[in-house]
């Protein structure tokens, strides 16, 4: 592992923990108290077994023959084995995945927080399936460093322990030392050879896998394209060949675990083989009795089972580093918080751009170049102009959702209808009522009559009916509308940004929702990005944007005001 792995692995470890180091601790001494029971399960049964014969050699040590103690311990040792387990498992997972649940919503935050950093912001853009993956794919690996190597290792050392403590306390100091250097180095030489032997395949099958994952997404999103121009099946091959090579990788993974798995059973056999000799050394030199050498002999053989659950840790352990490698950036320190929040305006105004630059991106498709902006509270702007001006990445820039190269941006918490409509596949009613405030169904009615959307959604079933994943079912305009419907509940917001809210509907339908709108619009800021006409008019001032810069301003009353509305696109 090179610098950077070393100091990523405790850094995932630290963020793993993070509130809740004393339930993994308790896990893992759960974990320890079950393999121990176990050990002594097998070892107290077999010493009860031997001594139960050798009493019975004899009627009056047979009569004298304590059988109750041992038997209730047995039974304890079960109890404490099953318990043990059981809440092991129980703990263990339960913090696991409360850790992945916590460690997503830091990634989350983390890539939102990317803005200062533009190059890295367009990677992700060009590429988001890889944020999927980070979300998927290497927190999956990263849980696998508390559940399969950190909770196992605690329980082999834990049963390494009491056998070598054990016998030091019979009397066998260098029995003692001997076996605790077999067992953990037995045992862990083999997990360190399976890391190693394992390491590059795993390495080169995350990557090819996530390779894969990329080329299936942009074959099944150009389909058509690659179709049309005969390139489909040559990309098909592509995607069939790098299958074929993430096979072969498996099987090489699958061969080396395998033949981990037949070192393992031979270091059992030998280990096995080793306490019987040494049990039987002991006993012909007067050491330890038969009862005793029959639990020295089960304990060993009970002590390397441990071990073998670190097998699969250590296979994992490359995609882990490399996992730790790669959230690294999202777990540092100063990624822990935030500032989503913009800085506030001075009284008396919603935004203030002073000389805003942004660099020119694909998600949002226009640049900001020098723009210097004021809107009061109370006063409805709309900022108009052809598709690509920078109108919505001034928008952008004001909800917060872009960050600024150069200038600042101070404006009041807002709520908006963006480009992109989010929608959740949920009920209707869940969809206007994010906040389940209990809504009445009279109220969110006549939020759809407001967008021209309730007769649809009549059709469709009423308030409880699903929409499916991102609103697939309803049409670009219906799902505009239903954004807007659940807009125009909202109370809690003075502030709207609305870009192009009546776009994908015709003039009738555009007519009364914009009259809805304008009523909604009274006594609250608005900013509305536009090309068209009908929603510019409902705007107190109009500001041009032409190539990421503010060209013209107009009063409504002026004529500059009805010349520039006059130049915007007719319904």
């Amino acid at each position: 592992m090179n610098t950077t792995g070393k100091r990523a692995m405790p850094l995932l470890l630290a963020a793993l923990c993070k509130g809740r180091v004393r339930r993994m601790a308790f896990g893992a001494l759960l974990s320890a108290l079950a393999a121990l029971s176990g050990a002594l399960l097998l070892g107290v049964s077999g010493w009860f077994i031997t001594a139960t014969a050798v009493a019975g050699m004899a009627a009056a040590t047979a009569i004298i023959f304590n059988i109750f103690t041992p038997a209730a311990f047995i039974r304890l040792l079960a109890l404490l084995r099953t318990g043990g387990r059981y809440g092991e498992r129980l703990l263990t997972h339960d913090a696991a995945l409360d850790a992945l649940a916590d460690l997503r919503v830091r990634l989350f935050q983390s890539f939102a927080a990317r803005r200062d950093d533009e190059r890295a912001a367009r990677q992700w853009r060009l590429r988001p399936a890889r944020l999927l993956l980070r979300l998927t794919r290497d927190l999956n690996a990263a849980e696998s460093l508390y559940l399969r190597l950190l909770v196992p290792a605690c329980a082999a050392l834990a049963v390494a322990l009491l056998i070598s403590y054990w016998l030091l306390h019979q009397g066998h100091p260098w029995l003692a030392a001997a076996m605790l250097l077999w067992l953990l180095g037995a045992g862990l030489g083999v997990m360190l050879w399976l890391l190693r032997a394992s390491a590059q395949a795993t390495l080169s099958l995350s990557r090819h896998a996530e390779h894969m994952r990329l080329q299936a997404l942009d074959l099944t999103g150009a389909q058509a394209e690659l179709s049309m121009a005969g390139r489909f099946d040559e990309a098909l091959a592509g995607v069939y060949a790098r299958e074929a090579h993430l096979a072969q990788l498996e099987s090489r993974l699958q061969s080396r675990d395998a033949l981990a798995s037949a070192l393992w059973q031979a270091l059992h056999a030998l280990t096995l083989g080793a306490a019987t000799l040494c049990a039987a050394a002991l006993v012909f030199e007067g050491g330890a009795t038969a009862a005793t050498a029959a639990f020295f002999i089960l304990v060993c053989m009970a002590a390397m089972e441990p071990f073998t659950a670190l097998r699969r840790g250590a296979s994992q352990w490359a995609a882990t580093a490399l996992a730790a490698r790669r959230l690294r950036p999202a777990l540092q320190p100063q990624h822990e918080t935030t500032e989503s929040a913009l800085p506030v305006p001075d009284v008396g105004f919603a935004v203030q751009l002073q000389g805003v630059h942004t660099l020119r991106t694909d998600r949002i498709g226009g640049a900001a170049d020098g723009v210097t902006l004021e809107v009061a509270c109370g006063e409805c702007v709309a900022l108009v102009g052809t598709s690509g001006s920078g109108k919505s990445t001034l928008l952008a820039l004001i909800a917060g959702l872009l960050q600024p190269a150069a200038g600042s941006v101070r404006a009041l918490p807002s709520m908006g209808l963006l480009q992109q409509t989010a929608l959740f596949a949920d009920s209707v009613r869940a969809n206007l009522d994010l906040r389940q405030r209990g809504l009445p169904d009279e109220t969110l009615w006549a939020a759809l009559r407001a967008v021209a959307l309730d007769e649809v959604i009549a059709e469709r079933g009423g308030l409880d009916a699903l929409l499916g994943e991102g609103g697939t079912g309803f049409s670009r305009g219906q799902q505009r509308r239903l954004a807007l419907a659940r807009l125009l509940l909202s109370d809690d917001y003075n502030f709207w940004l609305l870009d192009e809210p009546s776009d994908g509907l015709d003039a009738q339908s555009a007519s009364g929702v914009l009259d809805h709108l304008a009523g909604a619009l009274r006594g609250r800021t608005g900013i509305i990005a536009t090309h068209l006409r009908r929603e510019a008019a409902l705007a107190d001032r109009l500001v041009l944007v032409e190539s990421g810069c503010i060209t013209m301003r107009a009063v409504r009353g002026t004529p500059a005001f009805d010349a520039l509305l006059a130049r915007l696109r007719d319904d």
